[in-house]
């Protein structure tokens, strides 16, 4: 399973399927210029974007309480895993922080589910 991560509005490159992951759209983005699926299900709750505002001393508690929402969300989760097995995958985010975001956690924990961790 390769799954990767990727600013929206960097260039298309070799991404596979491309799924945007936030819960809002991209401004400036056009639905065309997307090229890919929105799972806006597979997002962190608004409740929890707000509270995170991407503060990095919050980032481990923010991965366990979005964990613990994707816990709740299987059908979205086994419909990026079973994509994901299928081929390459590229989670699209549209934050500026390029470390500490909702497409990077979702990936650390789908490769969790498939190490069985």
């Amino acid at each position: 399973m390769r799954i990767m991560t990727k600013r929206v509005y960097d260039p298309i490159g070799e991404d596979g399927v491309r799924i945007l992951v936030d819960r809002l759209w991209p401004r400036g983005l056009s639905r065309e210029g997307l090229r890919g699926l929105w799972l806006k299900d597979a997002a962190p709750s608004s409740d929890l974007r707000t509270w995170f505002r991407h503060e990095p001393d919050k980032w481990p508690e923010f991965r366990r309480r979005y964990f613990s929402e994707l816990d709740a969300r299987p059908l979205v989760v086994q419909r990026i895993a079973a994509l994901a097995k299928e081929g390459p995958v590229t989670l699209l985010y549209a934050s500026r922080d390029r470390e500490r975001n909702q497409a990077v956690a979702l990936r650390d924990y789908l490769e969790g589910l498939c190490n069985g961790t």
